[in-house]
């Protein structure tokens, strides 16, 4: 879908680095893909080999504040290129931008320690980080509810942290875990449930003991994220993020940010999905003529196509104000649900022109719609999103 991508289109200024990304995905990430989702130590150095050659050709870190030793790329800008690096989900690590949420987080409510310690190794892919939130037995669309708890220790002069945290509790679906060097960690530091008040983030990092990592969660039977425990982890005082009590402050503004990188994302994967369907459609033929010239054909083509038409300037509008500082949450929640959506009914309607060859492990559509499907629920399920945006439209906002 180079052409008729849909609007807006690529700014002239973006439109040759946007062309490299999708060549380096397509021609390094894409063959790598089975390596790197089977996981282990060759995984880990096929995906260093491909970093390495991201930063050889200027495409490492496109996003990332320069400041950081990123390439400084406005979101309006990179948003074009963000497609591009997710036409697969290894796309965003091999290109250096996946530590974007992280690397901001932490320069942007950490102490000085903790931004010289970690944000610099973060953004050069020397460290790993992760964003435990979801918790087992709570819902995930529901913070209030957070059982993990981070006592002080040598708490005195009334509540204050002289000596650092001792945090116990558990985390679910906490992507990246795994091999993860750092987890950001929501914790109840005041108060009980489901007290709006007094939840706090803490910068943990994995090596500390009584940080453990419980298991993997496969996602409709394939790999997928983690369930980590923190059994009495101590963190010293100043790997707290932000001010004590106000972690989902922070929290909120990582994820407007976030939910729209993912679904410039899917959009990558929607597209993916949809040229495979094409390419199909135009090459298979059988007694009765090129699978392109049956109707029903036709009609998964044209409903895909009308789906990405439709959802791609939804997301970009969801860019636009927030590169602009203005309040998304209507347009975030509208392209969230949308681009999900999207990514889900595209990848089908790939499969079912597909045929049997479509279920098998031969093309990368099964991963697509398992990332779709399981999109419409993490980042928050549709119903969430859907009533949220129903109630500003309602109060008029």
């Amino acid at each position: 879908m180079a052409a008729h991508a849909g609007f807006p289109e690529c700014p002239p200024e973006a439109r040759e680095l946007k062309a490299r990304v999708e060549v380096f995905v397509r021609d390094r990430v894409m063959p790598s893909e089975p390596l790197l989702d089977a996981g282990g130590a060759a995984a880990a150095t096929a995906l260093e080999g491909l970093r390495r050659e991201a930063r050889d050709r200027g495409l490492w870190a496109l996003p990332l504040p320069a400041e950081l030793g990123g390439q400084g790329m406005p979101l309006d800008l990179y948003a074009h290129v963000a497609e591009a690096e997710g036409a697969s989900e290894h796309g965003p690590a091999a290109l250096g931008s996946a530590t974007l949420l992280d690397a901001l987080m932490l320069h942007r409510h950490g102490t000085e320690r903790v931004r010289e310690q970690y944000v610099r190794p973060l953004v050069a892919g020397e460290l790993k980080a992760c964003y435990a939130m979801t918790e087992p037995d709570t819902p995930g669309t529901d913070p209030y509810l957070t059982a993990t708890r981070a006592e002080p220790v040598g708490d005195r002069d009334g509540g204050r942290d002289d000596s650092g945290w001792r945090i116990s509790g558990g985390k679910w679906f906490t992507s990246g875990a795994g091999d993860a060097d750092l987890v950001t960690v929501l914790a109840r530091t005041d108060g009980t449930a489901p007290e709006r008040g007094g939840l706090s983030l803490l910068l943990v990092p994995t090596s500390a003991p009584g940080f453990r990592v419980v298991r993997e969660l496969p996602v409709l039977g394939a790999a997928g994220p983690y369930e980590i425990r923190f059994d009495g982890v101590q963190v010293a005082a100043d790997h707290l993020l932000g001010e004590r009590g106000a972690g989902l402050a922070v929290a909120a503004e990582r994820l407007q940010l976030g939910r729209t990188l993912r679904c410039l994302r899917w959009l990558g994967q929607a597209r993916r999905a949809y040229e495979l369907m094409r390419e199909r459609a135009l090459a298979r033929s059988g007694s009765r003529g090129a699978l392109g010239e049956f109707q029903l054909v036709q009609r998964h083509l044209f409903e895909s196509l009308l789906m990405l038409r439709t959802t791609r300037p939804l997301v970009h509008e969801a860019v636009a104000r927030l590169a602009a500082g203005r309040d998304a949450h209507i347009e975030v929640g509208l392209a969230k649900v949308a681009a999900a959506r999207t990514l889900q009914q595209v990848a089908d309607a790939a499969i079912q022109v597909h045929g049997a060859a479509g279920l098998g492990p031969d093309t990368p559509l099964p991963a697509l719609f398992r990332t779709g499907r399981a999109a419409r629920i993490l980042d928050g399920p549709d119903e969430l999103h859907i009533a949220a945006v129903a109630r500003r439209v309602l109060k008029g906002e």
